[in-house]
């Protein structure tokens, strides 16, 4: 087992990083990190944006646990919660996507 991450098939080591919904290990590139810039909530889908960041499953599931555990303020260590509302809106969208091409795909396997 590497430091900084697990050992995968080939021995290259992945960074692992915590979901603060679920409080999951997962890959660094499995999750979704969030930073806040001006005391806003902001995706950094790169990883490379200044500050504090908190990872999170892209899951509605995950998003309702760190709001409702209050994760958020904690991981970011900022005051008050940021505003998760545009978030939760990307999450929905994403689970509405995945739910059409399962209905597409099962709807093709059985033709």
């Amino acid at each position: 087992m590497s430091v900084l991450g697990r050992l995968v098939p080939d021995g290259r080591s992945h960074p692992q990083r915590t979901c603060v919904g679920c409080r999951v290990r997962a890959a660094k590139h499995d999750l979704f990190r969030v930073v806040v810039v001006g005391g806003v909530l902001t995706p950094d889908p790169r990883g490379r944006m200044p500050g504090r960041g908190a990872y999170l499953h892209p899951a509605l599931v995950c998003l309702e646990l760190a709001e409702r555990r209050r994760a958020f303020s904690r991981a970011l260590r900022v005051a008050e919660g940021p505003d998760t509302a545009w978030l939760r809106a990307v999450f929905e969208e994403r689970e509405v996507r995945s739910a059409e091409r399962e209905d597409a795909t099962r709807d093709g396997s059985m033709k």
